[in-house]
């Protein structure tokens, strides 16, 4: 860290969040307390420049983290029992975009960047006759059919015949990326025809992602390519005898280690406070420059990612302070995330490995968001579907906000966001997000954006959204009842499963 940075971050780590104080006998709860200068500051802190957009894996990132764990310190939290600290460490790995590519293909050379995107592994300069095998899942028919395919490059069709959304592209990809390193395959090569454009995959690939290293293939040399098939135009492929000549520098990888921050604070009633509300933000954003994927000037290349979303993490931290101080009936997990915004890593690597069982964890009262439009509401994406619809809008009104229900509802946002990686085990997960209605100009001026940084903000609204979100957290914790998914939503049998 340079001087200049640690001054920084030593003076604002001192600076107006005190030590939680004995509580008096008041009838004013903590979170009407908290003053607007305590949520500016967090604010100008984590959104600031010298934290360089806080991509996962980077020091801006760590010292993010940091931060929210000596603020959680500060106030008194617990680290989750067994743990030494407040960190869940998460081994990432950082992986560089491709350099060069080239596909020959008959009279077709597909370059780089506009009909070739490299998924994965190592370098390859390799001519010879392709295998096709199906969708390459299987031993059957339409797949590997217990052919020996060792050393020899494969074709396979892209996505899979149940394959819909990008999650499910993405995870059929890897599956057979997995099946084709097993058996030795030295290039696997997709013929890419799904839903998503194939201009927005050639912007994913072409540049680095951070990811989840694949268990007993992070050494394989397989190398994977997509190619787009959008119009059938390279479907010869499946035929037998075709030969291709296939040239890239690959995809190097290097570790990019992260944090997730978990603080607890105990319940006050003995009989619920095994049972656990999880509060939860996503602290990483997208970084500098070319890691962004978006236009930025020379002036300003950095990423601040003011409203997505240190704005949730203030919230998170005005939660921590107000819910320590006068603690509710059920205790509560204060858990920033990372990784976000290069996948949902934070979220899901939690609920693959559990700090706390997550059967004991009833509830998730997730913040994120793209910005805000209209600062006398808070929108809740899941109000109607996980039973704390009462408790969001009491929450709410009592900071002088109304509450808007799923905005934007073509973006299909309940399952793009961490909520969805608890709601896909069974735990109830809605996401508080600053106000918005639509994907308007409004939120577009700054999503992703250089200029959102905390000199555009209206400081007066980041303050009563997050009073709003530390009472709605208190409400929930002190509810008689748990919440549960409406009945008939597609999270509601896991949840039955998970809670028994």
């Amino acid at each position: 860290m340079t001087p200049k940075l640690t001054i920084i971050f030593l003076l604002l780590l001192s600076a107006p969040l005190t030590l939680a104080q004995p509580r008096k006998a008041t009838t004013t709860l903590p979170e009407n307390r908290i003053s607007q200068a305590e949520s500016e500051t967090h604010m100008r802190f984590l959104a600031s420049d010298e934290l360089q957009g806080r991509r996962t894996g980077s020091v801006g990132n760590m010292i993010a983290a940091r931060y929210i764990a000596e603020q959680y310190r500060m106030l008194g939290l617990k680290p989750v029992q067994g743990q030494t600290d407040f960190y869940q460490k998460i081994d990432l790995e950082r992986v560089s975009a491709a350099s060069s590519g080239l596909l020959v293909a008959g009279k077709d050379s597909l370059k780089l960047g506009k009909d070739l995107v490299i998924m994965a592994g190592g370098s390859i300069d390799k001519t010879g006759e392709v295998v096709y095998a199906g969708y390459g899942f299987t031993e059957a028919e339409d797949g590997y059919n217990g052919r020996d395919v060792k050393g020899r490059i494969v074709v396979v069709q892209g996505g899979s015949p149940e394959a819909k959304g990008p999650q499910e592209i993405f995870r059929a990809s890897n599956q057979k990326r997995k099946l084709a390193a097993e058996k030795g395959v030295s290039a696997l090569i997709e013929l890419y025809s799904e839903s998503i454009p194939w201009g927005m995959v050639g912007q994913y690939f072409n540049r680095e992602q951070i990811a989840v290293p694949v268990a007993g293939a992070i050494n394989s040399p397989l190398t994977h390519a997509w190619i787009n098939n959008t119009n059938n135009q390279f479907g010869r492929l499946k035929e037998a005898g075709q030969t291709v000549m296939f040239r890239t520098s690959g995809r190097p990888k290097m570790p990019a280690p992260s944090v997730n921050v978990a603080g607890v604070i105990e319940g006050a009633d003995p009989k619920l406070k095994d049972e656990y509300i999880i509060l939860s933000a996503h602290f990483d954003h997208i970084g500098v420059g070319k890691q962004g994927g978006s236009a930025y000037q020379p002036t300003d290349s950095i990423f601040n990612g003011a409203r997505d979303n240190a704005f949730g993490t203030v919230g998170l931290l005005t939660a921590a302070k107000a819910l320590s101080e006068q603690r509710p009936k059920r205790s509560v997990l204060v858990l920033a995330l990372t990784g976000e915004e290069v996948g949902l890593l934070g979220s899901r690597y939690y609920a693959e490995n559990p700090l706390i069982p997550l059967k004991q964890s009833i509830f998730d009262l997730n913040i994120d968001g793209a910005g805000y439009s209209d600062t006398t509401i808070v929108s809740v994406i899941g109000l109607e579907r996980t039973g704390a619809k009462a408790e969001i809008e009491a929450g709410a009104k009592a900071f002088g906000l109304s509450v808007f229900a799923e905005p934007a509802p073509e973006q299909g946002l309940f399952d793009r966001s961490d909520n969805v990686s608890f709601a896909a085990k069974g735990v109830p997960a809605p996401t508080f997000s600053p106000g918005f209605k639509s994907f308007d100009e409004a939120i577009a001026k700054y999503y992703h954006q250089a200029i959102d940084n905390p000199e555009s903000l209206n400081f007066s609204y980041l303050h009563r959204f997050c009073q709003a979100y530390a009472h709605t957290a208190r409400l929930i914790a002190d509810r008689p009842t748990r919440p549960f998914w409406s009945a008939g939503d597609k999270y509601e049998a896991t949840g039955k499963e998970l809670y028994k």
